[in-house]
């Protein structure tokens, strides 16, 4: 048997393993486990790595067995886990798109509002042409993780003549990505909102994203004049950006819930 723990940022749900019960299989574990046909089902696993020195690294594998560099999302997923087991209220965890800072804001029972330090954000606006649809405006968009943002003022958010879901797979597997790409379609609501919604590298449409939050921000904020301090909101529910100064670190506040503990087989 496999002890497992289940939990979700805003419907973007996440199963959280052990690193010593991979055996190397990560990619494996994960395109069976996250089926929501056949098994526990989710977005992806996050592999939490406790070190001989006390600090924590995680490894995250998508739905489709691909690896990425991080998950906002996942991240305080996996924060609101060790706050929820072993009382830790602020924690350090390494990833490779670098060491995320968690601090537990306020918590109810299993329920979590934590803030997370997601590094400083990059952008930068850029054309691409899409087979089968043609130019497409937006930005390009790092924040540990690679992203692609358009602005639509769409009330469904299609854009180009497709839905986002059909134009959002396209860009996420177009060659000009050649390890894919995170793709959000935002709407400036008002200087201090936006709407978005994400087609997501490696499990396609999901409700949420951390990263997806902040990269969609940080367009809003360079490209749009949006307000430094940002409500974001996807189909999953709010969470709150602030991004002091453009050399400074953007800051990410949102929920987090524990759902479920149990075992699988192996």
């Amino acid at each position: 048997m496999m002890k497992f723990v289940k939990a979700h940022a805003c419907g973007n749900d996440f199963l959280i393993l052990e690193e010593t019960v991979a055996h190397r299989n990560h990619a494996g574990l994960a395109k069976r486990l996250c089926s929501r046909n056949t098994s526990i089902g989710a977005d992806g696993i996050e592999f939490l790595e406790r070190r001989a020195d006390g600090s924590y690294f995680l490894r995250l594998f998508n739905a489709d067995g691909s690896e990425a560099e991080l998950s906002g999302n996942g991240t305080r997923c996996v924060a609101a886990w060790l706050a929820y087991s072993e009382g830790l209220t602020e924690v350090s965890l390494g990833t490779h798109g670098g060491v995320r800072t968690c601090r537990v804001i306020s918590s109810e029972g299993a329920t979590f509002e934590i803030e997370s330090g997601m590094g400083v954000p990059r952008v930068m606006p850029r054309a691409i042409v899409v087979e089968g649809v043609g130019t497409v405006e937006g930005a390009m968009v790092n924040v540990g993780n690679p992203h692609y943002v358009l602005f639509v003022d769409t009330p469904d958010f299609s854009a180009y003549g497709l839905s986002w879901q059909e134009l959002g797979a396209k860009i996420s597997t177009s060659p000009l990505f050649p390890h894919g790409t995170n793709v959000e379609f935002v709407r400036v609501e008002s200087p201090e909102q936006i709407a978005f919604r994400i087609y997501e590298r490696g499990c396609g449409p999901t409700t949420s994203s951390g990263t997806g939050t902040c990269a969609s921000s940080t367009a809003a904020i360079a490209i749009r004049g949006a307000a430094r301090e940002l409500t974001a909101v996807a189909e999953g529910g709010a969470q709150r950006v602030v991004w002091p100064a453009n050399e400074q670190q953007m800051m990410l506040t949102g929920p987090a819930e524990i759902i479920c503990v149990g075992e699988a087989l192996l």
